[in-house]
């Protein structure tokens, strides 16, 4: 068995990466053949919104060993990419799908070697992104005609998929769980490292965390509103970098100078490196994701390795993250009152709910080799 895994690795950074790092190595562990085929071009700058796309000293990234071959924007590198493949004769081609921007690149890959008889097989993060363009639906469609099998990690996105493709091949399997950002610490030593440790009584609030890119759509502004109704015992750290316009990051800036909370807001609008994710998480008592739409979420996925509970709101597949595993508290709508009904409700139960318990149990129950011996599987299928 011979696979040819062609999506993201080092030197690019980012959660897609480092799913695919994990993924990887425990297809070696299997002792499955594998070789990974990486972008030379995975965004232009000028469509990239953050700082940096690449990997930093301070990233514990796993450096896959990679061929740098297809560029996103370049489709003479489609061609020669699929030719380089083939020559390697794998059983299967196993890609990500986040954005149907790379559908162009990915759709002509999979299309040239299922010609040489190899199948495919795609993990599905969005079949269309959440912030939408008018090419997605024409390219999405492009890529699931020329692809054979799939997996998805939410039942929105099993949802989107069939209504696209009713009679596609599929398995689902909840996003697992990163591992590689260390082990969580004590909460009072996560806050001195942290630099928090001088704030008069920080270590007997209720520490929220909203943890990633700022986005109009992830809902950060809910959050703040929501944060001005809760009481003093609570305090909110915000860890990302601002993936917003310049007049939301002003409206946003605003809101902040002016919050009346502020004084138990902590705000670190930058990329975090993986060196300080486990800090965030060893001092947060919540994770909350109070996104206006959404599929899956990575996140989750880090508060699930760290045993921090979430609050979600009940959109895309976040309700799927927690109800079934009792793993944190669901706001019933997209609004400041439900978001702060929900976080309220999750620290009321939490002397009666054994969340890291629950968290312990979903771990080894969804785990990366799990996911590796299902993608096995699902290839036997199509064969």
């Amino acid at each position: 068995m011979k696979i040819a895994y062609l999506s993201t690795f080092f030197p690019f950074r980012g959660g897609i990466a480092q799913f695919n790092a994990l993924l990887y190595r425990n297809f070696e562990k299997l002792n499955i053949s594998v070789s990974a085929y990486n972008f030379t071009t995975q965004y232009p700058e000028f469509l990239f919104p953050g700082q940096t796309q690449y990997s930093t000293s301070e990233d514990n990234a796993d450096q896959i060993p990679t061929q740098r071959i297809i560029s996103s924007i370049n489709p003479v590198s489609y061609l020669s990419t699929a030719s380089k493949i083939s020559k390697e004769e794998p059983n299967l081609l196993l890609m990500r799908y986040w954005l149907p921007f790379f559908a162009p690149a990915l759709g002509t890959v999979a299309k040239k070697l299922k010609k040489k008889g190899t199948k495919s097989i795609v993990i599905v993060d969005n079949m269309i992104p959440h912030e939408k363009r008018f090419f997605d639906e024409i390219f999405t469609k492009y890529f699931l005609k020329n692809t054979d099998a799939y997996i998805v990690m939410s039942k929105s996105v099993e949802k989107d998929l069939l209504e696209r493709k009713p009679n596609a091949k599929y398995i689902f399997h909840p996003h697992p769980i990163y591992e590689h950002f260390g082990q969580k610490i004590e909460k009072r030593e996560a806050l001195q490292k942290l630099g928090l440790s001088e704030i008069e009584g920080i270590e007997n609030k209720k520490i929220l965390l909203y943890f990633g890119f700022v986005r109009k759509y992830k809902g950060l502004d809910l959050l703040l509103e929501a944060f001005k109704n809760l009481d003093d015992s609570y305090f909110l750290i915000i860890a990302g970098e601002s993936y917003l316009s310049d007049s939301e990051n002003k409206e946003f800036q605003s809101s902040l100078d002016n919050h009346p909370k502020k004084q138990n807001i902590d705000t670190r609008l930058r990329y975090v490196s993986d060196n300080e994710v486990n800090l965030l998480f060893s001092a947060a008592d919540a994770n909350v994701l109070p996104y206006r739409h959404a599929t899956q979420s990575g996140v989750s996925a880090i508060a699930f390795h760290f045993e921090v509970p979430s609050v979600v709101t009940d959109v895309g597949g976040l309700r799927d993250l927690i109800e079934p595993y009792n793993a944190g508290t669901i706001a019933e709508s997209a609004t400041p009152k439900a978001i702060q009904s929900a976080i309220e409700e999750l620290f009321d139960k939490k002397n009666e709910i054994n969340y890291g318990e629950n968290l312990r149990i979903f771990k080894e129950k969804y785990s990366w080799e799990n996911l590796a011996k299902k993608i096995l599987e699902l290839y036997e299928e199509i064969e």
